[in-house]
């Protein structure tokens, strides 16, 4: 069992393989190795319970190298410099080369063999003459630019969500789940892009966490729309509250109430003639708003991070 890891791009967390001669605590700064070369990341400890969890979620340990010394901290901040002005350039020849891209990060490994250029962009772009300028502009380095997907993008950038917390996708997610605008209606959700919507522009990967949930609630609840007994007489049904297994009806007589969804019998033919104000349910979609551009695509996430 794993005792320590290390959280890196996306913040997703990684073990670390350390030898049993070496002594290390968490908080310190370890040089370890990934795929694209020698990475400085901070330790932390792994509680048994976490591994024990995660299982076979956590990816494969990284090798442990070495603990980062003074001399080492001064390099790393350099390096961060590095990269800033490594950005900037590039920045500067995409737009010399007037591509349809654009760039989110730049990364360099600890023995700076290695530059990474991280991108967006709507397609497949062919960056031939970009690279030739790189590869001039920064010798004896290796470029690497990697096109990711928008949520990959807000993954790395981080931030906080609506509900106050650090973004899933930097902190706990270790795989995006496609979404789309059925979880949206399925859960009586307003077709709101500000409030279904994360930074990345898609659809909240929260979507997911509850939708089980909201479909065993939905269970014998009459669609939006039908006839239905009440005690009260005949209505149509206006609107669902799904947690609260309670249905509103508009009634024969204008009159609008909620009944618990054992209160009412569904009718098998529609026999009112009710005019429902859609407005009433969360259904309907805003007018101007194109769902499709909140659902994800082949352009919202990739594994090349």
């Amino acid at each position: 069992m794993y005792k320590y890891g290390v959280r890196l791009l996306k913040n997703r967390l990684y073990p670390v393989s350390i030898p049993e001669d070496t002594e290390v605590e968490h908080g310190q700064l370890i040089l370890v190795t990934t795929e694209k070369g020698q990475e400085v990341a901070k330790l932390q400890r792994m509680p048994s319970c976490v591994t024990q969890k995660w299982g076979k979620l956590l990816p494969d340990p990284l090798p442990f190298i070495r603990i980062i010394t003074e001399v080492d901290k001064t390099k790393v901040e350099e390096i961060g410099r590095k990269e800033n002005v490594a950005f900037h350039k590039c920045e500067d020849l995409v737009k010399k080369h007037e591509l349809p891209m654009r760039l989110v990060d730049s990364r360099y490994t600890f023995d700076e063999k290695k530059l990474t250029f991280y991108y967006t962009a709507p397609h497949r772009i062919d960056f031939r003459e970009l690279l030739k300028d790189l590869t001039q502009t920064f010798r004896r380095v290796r470029i690497d630019l990697r096109h990711i997907g928008v949520r990959d993008e807000t993954s790395i950038l981080e931030g906080i969500g609506m509900c106050g917390r650090q973004f899933c996708c930097s902190s706990f997610l270790t795989n995006f789940t496609s979404i789309n605008i059925k979880l949206v209606k399925d859960q009586g959700m307003p077709v709101n892009p500000g409030k279904i919507s994360g930074t990345c522009g898609r659809l909240l990967c929260c979507l997911n966490y509850e939708y089980q949930n909201y479909i065993d609630a939905a269970a014998g609840m009459p669609p939006v729309g039908s006839a239905v007994m009440t005690s009260e007489g005949l209505g149509r049904v206006a609107a669902l509250h799904f947690l609260h297994a309670t249905v509103v009806v508009k009634l024969e007589d204008g009159r609008v109430k909620e009944f618990g969804k054992k209160e009412i019998e569904m009718i098998e033919e529609d026999v009112t003639n009710i005019e429902l104000d859609y407005s009433m349910s969360y259904h309907e979609e805003e007018e101007g708003i194109d769902l499709s551009s909140m659902e994800d695509d082949d352009q919202s996430f990739t594994s090349n991070v």
